[in-house]
């Protein structure tokens, strides 16, 4: 139990100013150390959970968060029965069918994509297709005439844009009399799409999903159907709701298994991170440990006296106790209030960085993400503030178990 005047002692020698200045300003190096540490961690923390949250929008405004389809890839003919059982869930809030294929698509040039068959009336209630068009209409998606809205990467890359026709080659072949020829339909590009993301904006394409049947001879099935829920975190529930519902004729998943590496590669890099940073603090903490000994060497006589006046080694390795934590204490409340005000102000602070050296670290022509996003979260910041506390706390045992160690008779036998 720590006494008030072991308290005293350590909250003396923390204030008070030494005859070594170096001590001193090993002292506030260890304590500047820690507080870089910290600040350090929970800004790129925040930044890392930043961009997560960024791309985990984007990506979710163009995919389903569960999706109902047929066994082995064939066509789900019963598809109402389907829309009609998910809309009588909780938490869903939209249902749209779809059509979609691996194709060739031939402009200026041949690239592959995939050909996403929707409903333009049913598939705003789960993407936001329709607000991504940034060239062309929307609204010019109808049945029959053919239609294409291309992610606008891969109209770059084709060399098509609006009004343009390109060539669409299914992955099937019919019978002529010249032979087995691929199925293929010429379509009119009729808007272009960014939906900040380059896995969809380099290789997708939207077209009708009556166009969809005919072009993949389909009849009146389609691939599936996609849905969207009020939350997206409880797409797992209501996927295994739905698929005990509709039984074992229909394939049910959810978001989090269709993107399942995308989101554990940016939970290993913010594990990552904050090892590496981690390891910053951990640096400083042993600066502590440095400084506590030179400490404990620089007052071996006041150690001395004390213990001959009664001081127990245990109280004497609570003072050198109180004035580490004491000393980690300040540091950790420095940097976390670094870090609070760094992580909430990122992107001001990358501006006016840019504007300062007159140069973009982010352009927007190359970067889809071309701010810099941060996301304060508080479990974060009580992690990263715990794990520096422990840190530095362990960092003082030693020193405060030197001092404990002093023999009065030897430290003041030269004083």
């Amino acid at each position: 139990m720590i006494r008030p005047l072991e308290l005293m002692i350590g909250l003396r020698y923390t204030r008070a100013k030494r005859r070594n200045h170096f001590i001193s300003f090993i002292s506030l190096a260890s304590m500047l150390g820690i507080a870089l540490g910290v600040c350090a961690q929970i800004t790129i923390v925040s930044v890392i959970n930043g961009f997560g949250t960024e791309l985990r929008a984007r990506t979710v405004s163009m995919v389903a968060h569960a999706t109902v389809a047929g066994f082995g890839g064939d066509p789900l003919e019963n598809w109402p029965e389907a829309v009609t059982t998910a809309r009588s869930l909780s938490h869903v809030i939209g249902v749209a069918p779809y059509v979609e294929r691996e194709v060739m698509l031939q402009g200026g040039r041949v690239s592959g994509a995939i050909v996403r068959g929707i409903d333009p009336d049913a598939e705003p209630e789960v993407s936001a297709i329709r607000e991504q068009v940034k060239q062309g209409s929307y609204a010019a998606l109808k049945p029959g005439e053919f239609g294409i809205i291309l992610g606008r990467e891969l109209a770059s890359w084709t060399g098509a844009t609006v009004g343009d026709t390109v060539l669409v080659y299914a992955p099937q072949v019919r019978a002529t009399p010249a032979g087995l020829l691929p199925q293929m339909r010429r379509f009119t590009v009729i808007g272009l799409f960014e939906a900040g993301v380059s896995e969809f904006d380099r290789g997708m394409a939207f077209i009708h999903v009556q166009d969809a049947q005919k072009l993949f001879r389909l009849g009146d099935g389609v691939t599936g159907v996609r849905l969207k829920l009020d939350d997206l975190f409880k797409s797992r529930e209501v996927a295994r709701e739905l698929g005990d519902r509709l039984g074992g004729t229909f394939r049910v998943r959810d978001w989090t298994q269709d993107n399942r590496n995308l989101y554990q590669a940016l939970n290993t890099e913010k594990i990552t991170m904050f090892v590496i940073m981690s390891l910053v603090v951990a640096v400083a903490a042993f600066n502590l440990v440095s400084s506590l000994v030179m400490l404990v060497t620089d007052k071996q006589a006041d150690i001395a006296i004390l213990r001959t006046l009664g001081l127990s080694p245990g109280s004497v390795m609570q003072v050198f106790i109180i004035q580490g934590v004491v000393i980690a204490l300040v540091g950790i409340t420095i940097g976390t209030i670094g870090g609070i005000i760094l992580a909430e102000n990122a992107d001001r602070l990358m501006n006016g960085l840019e504007a300062v050296f007159g140069f973009d670290f982010m352009p927007a022509d190359i970067y889809y993400i071309s701010a810099l996003p941060s996301d304060l979260r508080l479990d974060d910041v009580l992690g990263i503030v715990g794990l520096s506390f422990v840190l530095s706390s362990l960092a003082t045992l030693y020193p405060a178990w030197k001092a404990a160690r002093t023999r009065p008779a030897e430290a003041l036998r030269y004083e």
